[in-house]
């Protein structure tokens, strides 16, 4: 049988103001039919250039030299007309980000059913026909019903599935996945996974999987490219790969992946060495409520139910649950964002409960707050450096602008980037470095209490790890109280002392590492851990089955 998709030795430069950026250099490759390949590596490698190639997606700066085969037609050479019946029919493109992939103005069935329509494939009602059908398939409830929905109606793994469902309405031969699960809840990413193996099963469509995740790699790629500085490093087999790397960025990549028991013997090491017992109460939650008010006649939603829990001066509670647990919502009642309803909230020995802003206004220099996207948390228009002295300025802290850019200075070289990025604006930085900009924004005042959201979700497993790094260095070095929110049990592990687990605004589980996720008394608790992918393949098919069993489906 030929292969569905052939590479050899593809080149993409980009044309800048500073001259040709080489971000392709010599990649060769191949997929088979029904075969999915995953393409890893780190920011800048080159692997989703390479994923455009295959669609033709590359801009008008980019020039392209090689030779990508799919089917019978050369990618780099054909013409617009026939890249238009070949997109839909041949191959199909999940893209990262639903929410920007799927237009708000029209409904998920009218989208879905503009492949065929734009085939000339049926008729408007055989259209939504065939629309409804393949929502069924990929398992969004109520297809008949919800076909007529907006994108906004929809939670973000339900996105995810109407956009797999737009790739796959024609039966392409070849899926390109370009980071469907980045920055999802593990179980919404799970569910994703088993969508995308069903693919491959029902639909025979080959899959190329674009990731920096090991573990989705571990749980669904028959075969690995691992890409560096726009080169293939290294392809095997996805067994061989995590059981004997050859190339020493691929021992890297695997090295930096956060699993579950890598810092529970450290936690606990460190829950004996000190206790909090003795130490002040940075945050006291009893019986906390926050509920939104409903609108235009409907009822209110209860967003945090009952919930108790205390930092104390020094110690890092990990905050573990999926989209819509609570977790973010009493992140933000915490720095006084949010209002509470019921119960109490105490933050630095201040009831919150019914306080004005004006008198929460005291307690500000005191919280810092590390948001999950540095790049939106940045006003655009500052350079890094303004950015960081905001605070200082707003609290008076700084004397001058002179005064407050040596500030500047020394707090960028703690986050362990060089003063003189504090010039550049936040576009011209990494998502790792502005996630460094970030937690040195939230320090800049010594704040006491430190609250961290989704800090790390969509680095890189690199990146990921020297931010997570840093985090702990900077956390004993200030000594601050910390809340640490997060879906990924394994990157808690590493940093918390103690771990809270929230389930629909309930807190159902709490207690060191060893305790909550080594030996799990919940089952919610249980069916997060096995939700989370691990980097070996082996071990990976075993917790599939064990969540299967979780979830009731045996």
């Amino acid at each position: 049988m030929p292969n569905v998709l052939d590479i050899n030795n593809l080149g993409v430069s980009f044309a800048t103001d500073a001259g040709a950026v080489r971000a392709v250099d010599g990649v060769t490759l191949s997929v088979r039919a029904g075969e999915v390949l995953a393409i890893v590596g780190e920011s800048g490698s080159g692997k989703t250039v390479t994923a455009k190639t295959i669609l033709g997606l590359l801009p008008e700066t980019a020039v392209t030299s090689g030779v990508v085969m799919l089917g019978a037609n050369d990618i780099v050479s054909v013409g617009k007309d026939t890249l238009r019946k070949i997109r839909g029919t041949d191959v199909a493109m999940v893209f990262q980000e639903p929410s920007l992939a799927l237009n708000p103005v029209f409904t998920v069935g009218w989208q879905i059913a503009e492949g065929l329509r734009a085939h000339g494939r049926l008729s408007k009602r055989a259209a939504k026909a065939k629309a409804v059908d393949i929502l069924r398939r990929v398992g969004i409830p109520e297809p008949e019903k919800r076909v007529d929905y907006y994108p906004h109606q929809f939670s973000g793994g339900q996105k995810q599935r109407v956009v797999i469902a737009m790739a796959l309405v024609l039966d392409p031969e070849l899926i390109v996945a370009d980071e469907p699960t980045t920055a999802l809840d593990v179980t919404v990413q799970a569910e994703i996974l088993d969508l995308l193996r069903r693919c491959r099963d029902e639909f025979n469509a080959a899959i190329v999987l674009i990731t920096h995740n090991m573990g989705v790699v571990a749980d669904l790629a028959d075969r690995v490219v691992v890409m560096y500085e726009g080169k293939i490093v290294e392809s095997a087999e996805a067994t061989t790969l995590f059981e004997n790397p050859q190339h020493e960025y691929t021992k890297k990549l695997l090295g930096s992946v956060p699993f579950i028991g890598q810092g529970t013997r450290d936690t606990t090491s460190r829950a004996m060495a000190r206790s909090f017992a003795d130490h002040e109460v940075a945050v006291a939650a009893k019986r906390l409520v926050i509920e939104y008010p409903g609108r235009l006649g409907r009822p209110g939603f209860r967003a945090v139910d009952g919930v108790s829990f205390t930092i104390a001066q020094g110690e890092v509670l990990g905050l573990v649950g999926e989209s819509g647990s609570g977790k973010t919502t009493i992140g933000r009642a915490i720095a006084g964002l949010t209002a509470v309803s019921g119960g109490s909230l105490s933050v630095l020995g201040t009831e919150v409960r019914g306080l004005s802003e004006r008198g929460f206004r005291s307690l500000r220099a005191d919280i810092g707050f590390v948001f999950q996207d540095p790049a939106s948390s940045f006003n655009p228009r500052l350079t890094i450096a303004e950015c960081v002295a905001e605070p200082l300025i707003v609290h008076g802290r700084a004397g001058d602008a002179a005064a407050a850019r040596t500030l500047v200075d020394e707090l960028l070289e703690a986050v362990q980037l060089p003063k003189a990025f504090g010039d550049r604006f936040p576009h011209e930085l990494s998502g790792g470095q502005r996630q460094r900009a970030s937690l040195a924004r939230a320090i800049a005042l010594q704040p006491k209490l430190l609250i961290a959201d989704e800090p790390t979700s969509a680095l890189d497993v690199s990146v990921q790890a020297r931010v997570l790094e840093l985090f702990a260095e900077l956390q004993r070095e200030f000594g601050f109280a910390a809340l640490f929110i997060s879906h990924d049990l394994a990157v808690v592990d590493l940093l918390a002392d103690r771990i809270a687990v929230l389930y629909r605004g309930e807190l159902v589980e709490e207690g060191t590492g060893a305790q909550v996720l080594v030996t799990p008394r919940h089952p919610y608790t249980r069916r997060l851990l096995a939700s989370l992918p691990v980097p070996n393949p082996s071990l990976q098919a075993e917790r599939r089955e064990e969540l299967r069993r979780l979830r009731g489906l045996d």
